[in-house]
């Protein structure tokens, strides 16, 4: 993945999740969760790093916004 630099989450409440998980079905899960709870970068599509268990995927969330029906944040 990508560094991640000050420039990318200079606003407060943004925040950048790298999400590790065993399978695609997993990821994609959390991935969902947190879109209803907080406006996100939506479901990315999923990689996998040859040599390393499971699938990796980075979103990008703001928590200070709410996502798609999920509670205000606070």
């Amino acid at each position: 993945m990508n560094p991640i630099d000050e420039q990318h989450i200079a606003e407060p409440g943004l925040v950048v999740l790298d999400i590790t998980g065993g399978d695609e079905d997993a990821v994609r899960a959390v991935m969902a969760a947190l879109e209803e709870r907080w406006a996100t970068s939506g479901i990315v599509p999923v990689r996998r790093d040859p040599g390393e268990p499971g699938v990796r995927a980075r979103i990008y969330a703001d928590v200070l916004r709410p996502g798609r029906g999920g509670p205000e944040p606070g």
